[in-house]
């Protein structure tokens, strides 16, 4: 198990764009921030909590994390999500 891969696509002081490659078994840990996240799936199978509720997603699949939510999730089969963060996240720079 490793951590995901994380790439800036595009920011902008409203808006980041962020692509993070698993590796089925990787972790994305629990953890909330003030940032609204919109998550889309491109590739793979990923069990997702957010805020404790489970949930499994698969390619297409897209949905919106609250700001303040706690979050995190397992991939079950290697994939690409794409999110988009408003306001953008600095600690990503």
């Amino acid at each position: 198990m490793t951590d995901p891969v994380r790439s800036v696509l595009a920011h902008a002081p409203d808006l980041m764009v962020v692509r993070f490659a698993f590796a089925a078994g990787d972790r994305g840990a629990l953890h909330s921030h003030p940032h609204v996240q919109s998550t889309y799936v491109q590739s793979g199978r990923y069990r997702f909590t957010i805020d404790g509720q489970p949930s499994e997603v698969g390619p297409g699949d897209a949905f919106i994390i609250p700001s303040g939510a706690e979050h995190g999730c397992l991939c079950l089969e290697e994939g690409v999500l794409i999110d988009s963060f408003t306001p953008r996240r600095d600690d990503f720079l």
